[in-house]
C-alpha cells in the first residue's frame, strides 16, 4: 500500500470523535494495523522525553544551587517549545503528508537531545534550557501529527477509543523515562551523595521535620560551594555528564526510528488538495464551545499533570524525608497506576460517554489532591500517587471531544490549539515553584508547609476539567448515552 493509492480521509472517517459510547465497530481496521503500530511508538518516545525531564527540576536545583522557581524553568523551556511550534507545525503538516511531519519532528527531537552535549561541557543551565526547547519543537510536530493521524485511521465512532488505545503506550515511554531517572541518574549524582553524607553526619536531623532538614542541607551545599570551589566544580561536571548520557542514547534511538518511517509506506488519510480557508476554519473553531473549552481544559490538565509528577519529588523529600531516588520511585508507582488506569478507562468508554467519565475522574483527582494537601505523612503521599489513576484518560479524551465534527484535514490545524494548550505545563509549574519558595499558611487551624500549599494549583485545574467534562455530557443529551453497551 503506497502513499498515493491508500484511502483518503473520507474512506476512513468523517470526523474525529463523538461523545457517545462506541458502536460495534472495529477500533483499528485491518488495513491500518501496520501504520497504527509504528505511529503508536511515537507516543512512547515523547512520553520518555517528558518524564526523564521532570526529575531534573529538583536535580538542577541542587546541581546549580538555584531556587525552585528558577529550576522550574526546565518545564518553562520544555513545554514552552510546544507552545511556540504547535501552530507552525500544524500549518506545515496541513500542506504535506502526516509522514513528512513525523520525520521533521523526529529530526528536531534528536537535535534537541544532542544539545545536552555542549550544555554539559559548558556546565551551563541556560544551554540545557535551549536543548529542551528545541527538543520540544520536535515533540510538537510529532503530537500535532500523530494524534489526528490516529483519529483518522478508522470509523468516526471509535476515534476516541482508538486515540485512548494509542495514548496507552505513552505511559510506557514515561515509565521507561522514570526508571532511567530513578536507576541511572538520581542515584549517580554526587549532590545526592552529599545529601546522604550530611544526614549521616547529623543524627539530630532524625528528630526534625523533613522540611527543616531539607533547608539545612541546602545551606550546607551553599557553604561547601563557597569553601571548596574546585571540588564543587568537579561535582557539577560529573553530575551534568550523568544527566547528558540518557539524552544522547535517546537521540540515537530517535534517529533509528526516523529511518524506519523514511522507508515505510504509510496511508495518507488526511491530505487534501483544496485551498486552506484559514479564516473560515478559525472562525468555526473559535465559535465552537467544545473546541474552545477543550483547549482551556487541556491547558489546565497538562498543568495539573506536570505539577503532580514534577513536584512529587519535592513532596517526598520535603514532607516525608525521602531521598530523591526514593521519591522518584513513588513517581514510578504513580506511572504504573496511570498506565493500568488508561487501559481500564479505555474499556469503560464502551459503557460511559467520554464527557461523563472525564467529569467523574476530574472530581476524583480533586479529592485526592485535597488529601495530599491536608493529610500528613505517607498517607498524603499515597493520595498524590492516586491522582495519576484519575489523570490517565484526560488528555486523549479532551482531545477527541474538542475535535468532534472536524474533517481529518481540518483536524490537523484544530489539533494545533490542543497541542498549544500544553503551554499549561510551562506556566503552572513555574507558579508552583514560586509557591514552594514562599511561606506556608494556616487553614482551619492546620499549619501547611509551602509544598502543601502549592498543590492548591492542581486542585484548581481539576475543578476546571470537571466543569468541562460535565458540560459536554449534559449538552450532548441523554440519547447518546442510553445506547445499549457494547460487550
Amino acid at each position: 500500500m503506497t502513499d498515493e493509492d491508500t484511502p483518503t480521509a473520507e474512506t476512513a472517517t468523517d470526523g474525529p470523535a463523538t461523545d457517545g459510547p462506541a458502536r460495534d465497530l472495529p477500533v483499528v481496521p485491518t488495513q491500518f494495523i501496520y501504520p497504527f503500530v509504528i505511529v503508536t511508538t511515537l507516543f512512547a518516545l515523547w512520553g520518555f522525553a517528558n518524564d526523564i525531564t521532570n526529575p531534573l527540576v529538583r536535580a538542577f536545583k541542587e546541581i546549580f544551587l538555584i531556587s525552585n522557581a528558577q529550576s522550574s524553568l526546565v518545564q518553562w523551556a520544555f513545554y514552552g517549545g510546544y507552545a511556540t511550534m504547535a501552530i507552525p507545525a500544524a500549518l506545515v503538516i496541513r500542506k504535506v503528508s502526516y509522514k513528512s511531519g513525523i520525520i521533521v519532528g523526529l529530526l528536531l527531537y534528536a537535535v534537541g537531545a544532542l544539545l545536552t552535549i555542549p550544555a554539559s561541557m559548558m556546565m551551563n543551565f541556560n544551554v540545557f534550557l535551549v536543548g529542551f526547547y528545541v527538543l520540544t519543537f520536535g515533540l510538537a510536530f510529532l503530537e500535532t501529527t500523530a494524534n489526528p493521524y490516529i483519529l483518522s485511521m478508522g470509523p468516526r465512532e471509535t476515534a476516541t477509543q482508538r486515540l485512548n488505545l494509542a495514548q496507552a503506550f505513552n505511559p510506557i515511554g514515561s515509565l521507561t523515562g522514570m526508571v532511567v531517572a530513578s536507576t541511572f541518574i538520581l542515584p549517580a549524582l554526587q549532590v545526592s551523595e552529599f545529601r546522604e553524607t550530611e544526614l549521616q553526619a547529623h543524627p539530630e536531623y532524625a528528630t526534625m521535620l523533613p522540611s527543616e532538614v531539607d533547608g539545612l542541607i541546602t545551606t550546607a551545599m551553599e557553604q561547601h560551594a563557597e569553601e571548596f570551589a574546585d571540588a564543587r566544580q568537579a561535582m557539577v561536571a560529573h553530575d551534568l555528564d550523568v544527566v547528558k548520557t540518557p539524552y544522547v542514547v535517546i537521540a540515537v534511538v530517535v534517529l533509528l526510528v526516523l529511518v524506519v518511517f523514511a522507508v515505510s509506506k504509510l496511508p495518507d488519510t488526511g491530505h487534501e488538495e483544496e485551498k486552506i480557508e484559514l479564516k473560515a476554519l478559525l472562525k468555526h473553531l473559535l465559535t465552537s464551545w467544545r473546541y474552545v473549552g477543550g483547549v482551556v481544559a487541556q491547558a489546565f490538565y497538562v498543568g495539573a499533570q506536570i505539577m503532580c509528577w514534577t513536584f512529587i519529588i519535592h513532596y517526598g523529600m520535603t514532607l516525608v524525608g525521602l531521598s530523591a531516588a526514593q521519591a522518584q520511585n513513588y513517581n514510578i508507582i504513580a506511572m504504573v497506576i496511570f498506565l493500568a488506569s488508561r487501559f481500564i478507562c479505555t474499556f469503560i468508554l464502551k459503557y460511559l460517554s467520554p464527557g461523563l467519565l472525564l467529569g467523574i475522574l476530574a472530581v476524583g483527582g480533586g479529592l485526592l489532591t485535597t488529601g495530599a494537601i491536608f493529610i500528613q505523612g505517607m498517607p498524603g503521599l499515597y493520595c498524590l500517587i492516586g491522582v495519576s489513576a484519575c489523570m490517565s484518560l484526560m488528555f486523549p479524551t479532551i482531545y477527541g471531544i474538542a475535535l468532534s465534527g472536524l474533517t481529518p484535514n481540518d483536524a490537523k490545524l484544530g489539533s494545533a490549539g490542543l497541542i498549544f494548550a500544553i503551554v499549561g505545563g510551562a506556566f503552572m509549574p513555574r507558579y508552583q515553584g514560586g509557591l514552594i519558595d514562599g511561606p506556608g499558611m494556616t487553614i482551619a487551624g492546620q499549619a501547611l508547609e509551602s509544598v502543601r500549599v502549592s498543590f492548591f494549583l492542581p486542585l484548581l485545574c481539576f475543578v476546571v476539567i470537571a466543569i468541562f467534562g460535565f458540560a459536554v455530557y449534559l449538552c450532548s443529551g441523554k440519547s447518546e448515552t442510553e445506547t445499549t453497551p457494547v460487550n
